[in-house]
């Protein structure tokens, strides 16, 4: 149900809620110019405050008063007197033209600069296209439009309140909605018990080393492959992430992800050596099979083959194992050395249909899953379009203890939709004897009544396994009739093996036999489809284990 706010100054409390918790738990880490802004907010009056934070919750940084029109804050310029002394908001600030175009309507253009036709009704674009080489140099706002009865401000300190969000959520995605989200019940997070070690920065040099990769990672995403100087780019992008590892797991991760993802660029650029420089210096699950995969495309085969044979020793995942299997042969036929043989796995259960095109999407659209599981459905053997949602709903609702166990540096805010170290190698090892205690309901059979209750107490809460809006209760209990314990069992225990890799790769839909207590898992390709890595390695796991998974592969009929 969602709630109305009737507190009309929620933002500035949500605001004053985060700095009372970064005082209380990161005082330690702040420097001189956030220790002073946070002591100077709280002396002034309410309007200024409730104004600073409506600017800070804004897009940009540049603010007209007529546009600032709050109830709760009265007039906005006489709000501001308190502020224009703290340096934190700057009145009649100098603009160039594009930031003045930015503010103003097109009339208060025409206005502005007085235009005649033609250019008075050209669009606003070609206005400001027609004025840019006339009007280069920037000048106060007062200077641009002499006749504007409107004041506008600009505030300076964006950056200072970026780094305190990022100090309080450990990371600069989430923003200042979250509160209003939660506060309204349409987002509701688990109450975990922060411990006096859960924080997310534990050294001030670990808020720089963020910002600083996020700085790398900014500049890298806004690349555009193909433009003019982007190797160059690239290549000091590359330059600036730093070097070395940092004294913080989460976010050793971050700059391993950002090399990874730099290393992919180079080798989409078929620049080989710098991708295998990259690649071999990267610690990102992957990386090893990439660095292989260049060196092999560079014709290094001895390279890559002592790669290989290093890896071969111990793999670091099955998506590893399983490239090793592909280019192992390959690169020992390339080098002629004895032949090897490539295992390949024996094929899965197979399924032909070839069925008429009928509509079962939006738009008229033909989606072969919807097209399949109306075919197979029948009363006493329903069927559900389900991939990856109800193997890791089941998964979630059987471990929500585990998941949300209050292990140090795991939570160290109220807004966590999962815990922080969820992809980290050792997510599982940290929290043994938790995730030990809920998959034992699985052999004493007390893991139906502890699904089924965690489904009704937990309803709606963030979870980064559970998927609320996809199931029901009764898609749960018809699974949880069918699908034996210990199949359930395996599920958990190989999502558990690697948490970012094995929670996706499920077939897509999922056949009960209710009167049978049995079920049948099916994977769906159309025509020219193929099977993806990480359903491959799903379907060898449910051979292995016996249990049942079908492959479908749909052909559409001629129209007559």
């Amino acid at each position: 149900m969602i709630r109305v706010l009737e507190n009309e100054f929620y933002y500035l409390d949500n605001f004053q809620r985060v700095l009372d918790w970064i005082t209380q738990r990161y005082a330690d880490l702040l420097d001189g110019e956030e220790r002073a802004f946070i002591e100077a907010f709280a002396g002034l009056p309410r309007p200024a405050q409730a104004l600073f934070v409506r600017m800070v919750m804004r897009k940009g940084s540049l603010f007209r008063a007529s546009k600032m029109n709050y109830p709760e804050i009265g007039c906005p310029v006489a709000a501001a007197q308190a502020l224009l002394p703290t340096g934190w908001i700057v009145a009649d600030p100098v603009l160039g033209i594009d930031a003045l175009f930015e503010l103003l309507v097109k009339p208060e253009i025409v206005d502005a600069f007085a235009l005649k036709a033609p250019l008075k009704a050209a669009r606003k674009d070609e206005q400001l296209e027609a004025l840019r080489g006339q009007h280069a140099e920037p000048r106060p706002f007062s200077a641009w439009y002499a006749g504007c009865p409107d004041t506008v401000w600009t505030i300076q300190v964006k950056p200072l309140c970026d780094r305190l969000r990022l100090v309080f959520f450990g990371n600069l995605h989430q923003d200042w909605t979250e509160f209003v989200l939660a506060d309204l019940g349409l987002f509701r997070f688990e109450q975990v018990e922060f411990s006096e070690a859960s924080r997310g920065f534990r050294s001030r040099r670990d808020i720089e080393h963020y910002l600083q990769l996020h700085a790398c990672r900014e500049r890298f995403y806004e690349l555009e492959p193909g433009c003019e100087a982007f190797r160059e780019v690239l290549q000091a992008v590359l330059q600036d992430v730093p070097r070395h590892g940092f004294d913080n797991d989460w976010l050793d991760s971050r700059r391993e992800k950002l090399l990874f993802a730099i290393g992919q660029q180079f080798e989409k650029d078929k620049d080989w050596e710098t991708a295998h420089a990259v690649y071999a210096g990267c610690r990102f699950p992957g990386a090893r099979s990439r660095a292989m995969r260049v060196l092999e495309k560079d014709e290094k085969f001895d390279q890559a083959y002592a790669l290989f044979c290093a890896a071969e020793q111990a793999p670091e995942s099955e998506a590893e194992r399983q490239h090793l299997l592909r280019i192992g042969p390959r690169l020992a036929r390339k080098l002629g050395h004895a032949k090897v043989k490539a295992r390949k796995a024996p094929p899965p259960a197979r399924l032909d249909l070839n069925l008429p095109r009928i509509s079962t999407g939006p738009g008229g659209e033909w989606r072969v899953e919807g097209v399949v599981l109306e075919h197979l459905h029948r009363d006493e053997a329903p069927v559900f379009y389900v991939e990856n949602t109800l193997a890791n709903t089941l998964f979630g609702l059987l471990c929500w203890p585990a998941v949300f166990a209050a292990i140090p540096g795991a939570f160290f805010h109220p807004f966590h939709r999962g815990p922080a170290d969820l992809y980290s190698p050792d997510f599982h090892q940290r929290r043994a004897r938790e995730f030990g205690a809920c998959l034992a309901r699985l052999d004493d059979g007390s893991h139906v009544e502890a699904i089924l209750a965690t489904w009704e107490e937990k309803a709606g809460i963030q979870s980064p396994f559970v998927a609320w809006d996809y199931l029901d209760r009764a898609i749960l209990e018809t699974a949880l009739h069918c699908i034996p314990a210990a199949h359930l069992k395996l599920w958990c225990q190989r999502i558990l093996q690697d948490v970012k890799d094995n929670r996706t790769g499920f077939p897509d839909l999922i056949q009960f036999f209710p009167a049978e207590a049995r079920y049948e898992m099916i994977e769906v390709k159309g025509p020219g489809d193929r099977l993806q890595d990480n359903q491959l390695r799903w379907i060898e796991y449910c051979r292995e284990h016996g249990m049942p998974v079908t492959v479908c592969y749909l052909q559409w009929q001629e129209a007559a």
